[in-house]
């Protein structure tokens, strides 16, 4: 079908292949789990499985409604519900698509005792070693196992790492040594490691490994902008040219008034917006690409369109692509200079922008 919109994000889904395949090389003694909630992290969650199918041996979402609609679309292989589920019904729908199930708090654990749960189910059970998020206090662990029998031969025990992206802090190490301690004397399967921990945390690579942004190409580590070694950017989000002006000195730009032009100017307009995903809050001078070259932002952010600064641009047309993030501005890079992180970036890009589907 053809394109009618000038923004679109172009997603390679190769991209995505070669970065799962590099995880795998990272950790060799470890399984690793795509995680694809969230749309793929914006990238399109079908198509990103149906990618991944042959490479992956499982995937893992937040919801229920995720995991649906991939049994819906064929995708055979282990989902893992990363929230678990919180009522009967849900339980029940979990089972008959052979869905794994992370479980969490008392209220799931009760929900398991009383549904006569088939054994075939596999259960992942979370202990919460310092992220304070969900999970099964290191003192409520061994109660919990008992109740679900830690003979159970499809039992993995799991916990998440709150701090592993910032070296500086000890707290990956403090929760580290706490899981020790809770798999004290215990032969079962563990999943420890998110996307930094498998980068810079080799202690953490466990049986499973849960790798997200980074199979999308970005650095999941704090102050880091480009793509570490070995992986590329999978999401390009590009637009296009629609007017181009020429401002004077001491006239301003956009909304607000928030950048004057400190010299005579060649300013290009570019059909994105908020609206789209790009971040209102991107300050001035946000580096954009046009040609080869950086075009940075300046002005307002409006919710349908931005305006950039041409001058070292070389010849621009109306029409000329501009690169908003992607395999030369880095997510990361925009993200900072915005005062939020690339996941939000990626989540973000709306829905009425196009994907584009490179093999």
């Amino acid at each position: 079908m053809k394109m009618h919109r000038n923004t679109i994000a172009v997603i390679d889904l190769g991209a995505i292949r070669s970065n799962f395949l590099s995880v795998m090389a990272m950790a060799q003694q470890s399984r690793s789990i795509a995680v694809i909630k969230a749309d793929a992290y914006g990238h399109g969650m079908l198509r990103v499985a149906a990618a991944l199918q042959n490479v992956a041996p499982a995937f893992a979402v937040a919801t229920l409604e995720e995991a649906l609609e991939l049994r819906s679309a064929a995708i055979s292989k282990p989902i893992l519900l990363l929230q678990g589920v919180n009522n009967a019904e849900g339980l029940k729908l979990a089972a008959a698509k052979s869905l794994s199930l992370v479980v969490h708090n008392e209220d799931q654990l009760r929900l398991i005792e009383r549904s006569n749960l088939p054994d075939t189910v596999p259960l992942w059970l979370k202990v919460d070693t310092g992220m304070h998020r969900l999970g099964f206090s290191p003192a409520q662990f061994r109660p919990a196992l008992d109740r679900l029998g830690a003979t159970r031969g499809n039992l993995v025990v799991c916990t998440h790492l709150a701090c592993a992206d910032d070296l500086a802090s000890d707290a990956t190490r403090k929760q580290l040594v706490e899981f020790e301690t809770c798999m004290s004397g215990l032969d079962l399967p563990t999943s420890i490691a998110n996307s930094a921990g498998i980068l810079v945390w080799p202690t953490s690579h466990a049986n499973w490994n849960r790798p997200g942004y980074l199979l999308y190409g970005a650095s999941p580590m704090k102050n880091e902008l480009e793509s570490p070694d070995g992986f590329r950017a999978a999401m390009t989000l590009q637009s296009k040219i629609i007017a181009i002006a020429q401002v004077p000195a001491g006239e301003s730009v956009g909304y607000g008034a928030r950048w004057t032009a400190p010299k005579p100017t060649t300013v290009g307009t570019v059909a994105a917006g908020y609206a789209d995903g790009y971040p209102r809050h991107a300050p001035n001078g946000t580096p954009t690409m046009v040609n080869g070259k950086i075009a940075p932002l300046v002005g307002n952010v409006s919710m349908d369109m931005l305006t950039i600064d041409l001058s070292e641009a070389g010849t621009v047309e109306i029409g000329d692509s501009v690169e908003l993030w992607g395999q030369t501005v880095a997510i990361n890079d925009v993200a900072k200079r915005s005062g939020t992180i690339g996941y939000e970036l990626m989540t973000g890009v709306s829905s009425r922008v196009p994907r584009s589907y490179e093999q």
